[in-house]
């Protein structure tokens, strides 16, 4: 016998993990993932030379070539689906099939290479799909203050941007609730707006 809440109500939505090649996607997911993660990881081949940019990331081998999937039980009556993009333009095509159905997003960015997310920015703000940024903290050190981010990548106000560990499971969980609490206020603010 289940525990259930005193609705009998379960909610799932799902999210998804955008951002630039080898910012930390498929880290993200699998960190916090409550089940084996389905990855499509390929090793990256010549077909990548001169399209990846890998000084930034060295001896990264692999790369996702399809999606990540992951999914996380907020509490007992909200999972979340994690639907990881690939970052590399050539799988660009995929995001429409994979935003079909999501709530929101997290756009990962990776401060040494900020420019890398703006297309993922510019993905969402055009099919006005609630997002947040998320600056990965890596070697566990953040190297920027989020409003100094904020700037730099012209977005609203009203846009959370936090920091998180993408390898840390309590950072990307708190990464998630985040971006629900944002996409339930909007939601809010829609509801009471005069029409």
């Amino acid at each position: 016998m289940s525990h259930r809440p005193p609705s009998g109500r379960v909610t799932s939505a799902k999210i998804v993990i955008a951002g630039g090649f080898g910012v930390g996607k498929t880290t993200l997911v699998g960190s916090v993932s409550e089940i084996t993660p389905l990855t499509t990881e390929a090793i990256m081949t010549s077909a990548g030379v001169g399209v990846d940019d890998t000084r930034q990331v060295p001896g990264k081998t692999t790369t996702t070539v399809a999606m990540d999937f992951g999914r996380i039980s907020i509490d007992r009556d909200l999972i979340l689906y994690l639907f990881g993009t690939p970052g590399q333009t050539r799988f660009w095509f995929m995001w429409d099939e994979l935003v079909r159905g999501a709530i929101g997003a997290v756009v990962l960015v990776d401060t040494r290479r900020l420019a890398d997310c703006f297309a993922a920015i510019d993905f969402f703000e055009h099919r006005r799909l609630p997002y947040l940024v998320a600056i990965n903290c890596f070697d566990g050190m953040q190297y920027h203050d989020p409003q100094d981010v904020r700037d730099a990548l012209a977005i609203s106000n009203d846009v959370p941007v936090v920091a998180c560990d993408a390898r840390n499971r309590e950072s990307t969980k708190h990464v998630l609730i985040s971006l629900v609490e944002y996409v339930l206020t909007m939601r809010r603010s829609r509801a009471v707006a005069p029409a």
